[in-house]
């Protein structure tokens, strides 16, 4: 190193421990050269837990799930990974990766990593009904349907009776909100509410969750998405329910979609559902009870004020009549991260009016108008207005190829054969009018 160099060797030094994004470098045998502070926060480590040692020793995961021993393999860069593991204290932890090489003369020496931590950001986006810094209760939950205030109703009595309770919805219904909202229910309350995010059918989930409970006592737990766990977890998970009687929890589970159908299915195990079958509240989607849309985007746009100082007071007729002709398939996480997307765009407008709408949900609504016009819409009377003969027939076309393929169940062979057409002459216009 010539003295030019060494001079700038501190600042360089200074530089990687103070940047906020995490530096994890390490030689052709895997030992590590680099852990910046960084590093060390988002991975629970420090410097003498991962001196000297390969990082297959410090980390649960495969040798070909490594981002630095895939760049020490090939000699070549690998950008903008998002990758999840566990680090020896048992952390799950999950980050965006830029991998590169480091060459001397033309010669590989080893590989370094720059890390973002989206460890929070994650359960930030799973759950982003819960942003707002404040307790969820049931009284705050928007509940204008009757299908609604039923599952309150139900949801109330659950908290009086601290049975295990089973909720039951598609994604994004807010089955995350009536737990939290039941555990604020309780009385006397419980200690803590804690979440257990069963997206993964890893061992190391159930086993920390195992050490974990040894220590927790008078918590409620959410056990969210027990469906997604393999069958042999969900019979570990049982286990471990069963052997708490004494901890005094709550246990509150969550499932995407009917228990009938997914024990059927082979994908939930008969015997944790009926653990917590006792109570269960079905959630219904969004689409069924339109209802809870315009005072959720009411509430949203007061709570909003509130934080942010948002100026929306009104909303316009025809996004009223777009929320409520969308089938909204994500169900209120959908509509709240258009309304975040919305918000974020708002400087001192009152009213939300339609062309304030994000591009993409624009699109979708008119997707979706198109795909409900019905027969009437095609005879002309006296009191409509004439459309052009080509946007007339286009839409006609539209409308009887989508009668056709509704039909035959979507058979397109079935389909072009009782329209008179090949099969690729039907693909073609299907990909022409995004049937």
């Amino acid at each position: 190193m010539n003295e030019k160099n060494e001079n700038l060797f501190p600042y360089y030094k200074f530089a990687a421990e103070q940047v906020a994004i995490g530096i994890h470098a390490v030689d052709t045998s895997g030992k590590t050269v680099i852990y910046n502070e960084k590093m060390k926060e988002i991975e629970g480590l420090n410097s003498v837990d991962v001196e000297d040692r390969s990082i297959l020793e410090l980390f649960q995961f495969e040798q070909h799930e490594s981002t630095l021993l895939k760049v020490l393999h090939s000699g070549k860069p690998v950008l903008r990974v998002k990758q999840t593991y566990w680090n020896r204290n048992g952390q799950e932890i999950t980050t965006i990766n830029d991998t590169y090489p480091v060459l001397a003369n033309n010669e590989l020496i080893g590989a370094i990593e720059f890390s973002r931590d989206i460890t929070a950001l994650e359960r930030l986006i799973y759950q982003p009904l819960k942003r707002y810094n404040e307790q969820i209760t049931l009284s705050t939950i928007t509940a204008v349907s009757p299908s609604m205030q039923a599952v309150l109703e139900r949801s109330i009595k659950a908290a009086h009776v601290r049975m295990p309770v089973l909720l039951i919805g598609e994604a994004g219904t807010g089955k995350d909100l009536i737990a939290e909202g039941i555990h604020n229910e309780l009385s006397p309350a419980n200690n803590q509410f804690i979440s257990l995010f069963c997206h993964s059918s890893d061992i190391h989930l159930i086993n920390k969750f195992k050490k974990e409970l040894e220590h927790i006592s008078n918590c409620t737990i959410f056990c969210e998405r027990i469906d997604l766990l393999s069958l042999e977890l969900q019979k570990q998970l049982l286990d471990i329910l069963n052997s708490n009687k004494d901890g005094n929890n709550l246990f509150i589970a969550s499932i995407g979609e009917d228990p009938v159908d997914l024990i059927a299915k082979n994908k939930l195990n008969k015997e944790l559902y009926y653990y917590f079958a006792s109570v269960a509240i079905t959630i219904q989607p969004l689409r069924q009870r339109p209802e809870d849309i315009l005072p959720f985007t009411n509430d949203y746009f007061k709570r909003y004020f509130n934080l942010y100082g948002s100026t929306i007071n009104k909303i316009e007729d025809d996004v009223i009549q777009a929320f409520l002709l969308y089938e909204w398939p994500g169900n209120l996480k959908e509509l709240e991260l258009l309304l975040d997307e919305i918000s974020s765009m708002i400087t001192t407008e009152q009213v939300l009016k339609f062309d304030m709408l994000p591009l993409h949900f624009k699109l979708k609504v008119q997707d979706f108008n198109e795909s409900t016009k019905k027969a009437e819409d095609f005879v002309f009377t006296a009191e409509k207005d004439l459309l052009p003969l080509d946007e007339y027939l286009r839409e006609a076309e539209r409308y009887y190829l989508q009668k056709a393929l509704d039909k035959y169940d979507g058979n397109v062979t079935k389909a072009a054969e009782a329209l008179g057409m090949s099969r690729q002459n039907l693909q073609y216009r299907r990909r022409k009018m995004k049937l």
